[in-house]
């Protein structure tokens, strides 16, 4: 750990953070498993998204957001981001130690192969997640015989960060992304939704692939880990309600608008904190 104060108690937030707004999906898990916990969302909204960036850069941000919550005090860390923590997970449980650092990754992929029933998985993600095979590998860890076929789908980060949600352009976007996965003789029985923004894209991925189709979100797998983690620490929040706090590096009001797509309540504005990573590539105060 290198200047960063580490807090050890169990009132202290849990830190989440992602490129944009979909580790949205992952604190709405958090909230609803651990009610009482308190929660501190940062969204490096200034750099959205990191699935086309370097893992080198992906690192690098992904370093800045964390050390940024990190300073404000959490008791964890959750990484909310397929992109980073398929690339980071290891130099931020080595920078933070003795922190808790959680990722989506390996959650997903235990779900993946408990919701495939042995048959084919499919993985979707940004550019990043798929080309570095995170998700393969966690799975082939748990799975040696599994086959396991990936498609990057940048374009839906884009949709959801818009709030397009469903309509004909969504509709096309899956298709056109989707088809060459599961027009096959054997085509996938679960598919892996590999970026915390594609759960939105659920009910449109419901009807465009059918009922034999597992649907895969990391989101609620991960937020059991982490509760049953920091309850194995004596870590846990045990009683009362908890609030959350969001944090952006840019377009504050932007984010209030497509938030409430992820979170499925409406965020207000003035309830968001725009922050400057010091970087000289984010947003400024």
């Amino acid at each position: 750990m290198t200047g960063h104060p580490v807090r050890t108690d169990a009132a202290a937030p849990i830190g989440v953070f992602d490129s944009g707004v979909g580790g949205l999906t992952v604190l709405a898990a958090l909230r609803a498993r651990a009610p009482a916990e308190h929660l501190l969302y940062l969204g490096d909204t200034a750099r959205v998204p990191y699935g086309t960036k370097s893992p080198q850069s992906v690192v690098r941000y992904a370093l800045q957001a964390s050390g940024a919550l990190v300073d404000r005090g959490v008791k964890a860390l959750v990484v909310a981001c397929n992109t980073a923590s398929s690339v980071a997970l290891e130099a931020l449980a080595a920078e933070f130690a003795p922190l808790p650092v959680f990722g989506v990754i390996a959650p997903g992929a235990a779900a993946a192969v408990a919701a495939a029933r042995g048959g084919p998985i499919a993985v979707i993600g940004t550019e990043g997640t798929v080309r570095g095979g995170a998700y393969q590998r966690a799975i082939h860890a748990l799975a040696p015989e599994a086959t396991v076929v990936s498609q990057p789908c940048s374009m839906l980060v884009a949709l959801a960060e818009e709030g397009w949600t469903e309509g004909a352009v969504v509709e096309l976007t899956l298709a056109r992304y989707l088809d060459p996965l599961f027009a096959v003789p054997e085509p996938p029985t679960a598919l892996v939704l590999g970026c915390t923004h594609f759960p939105v894209f659920r009910p449109a991925l419901s009807a465009l692939l059918g009922p034999k189709v597992a649907l895969v979100d990391s989101a609620a797998t991960s937020a059991a880990q982490v509760s049953a983690a920091l309850a194995a620490a004596g870590l846990a929040r045990g009683s009362g309600s908890g609030e959350a706090r969001f944090l952006v590096t840019d377009g504050p009001l932007r984010f209030a608008r497509v938030a409430g797509t992820f979170l499925g309540t409406p965020l207000e504005p003035d309830t968001i904190e725009l922050v400057d990573l010091g970087t000289g590539d984010g947003a400024t105060m």
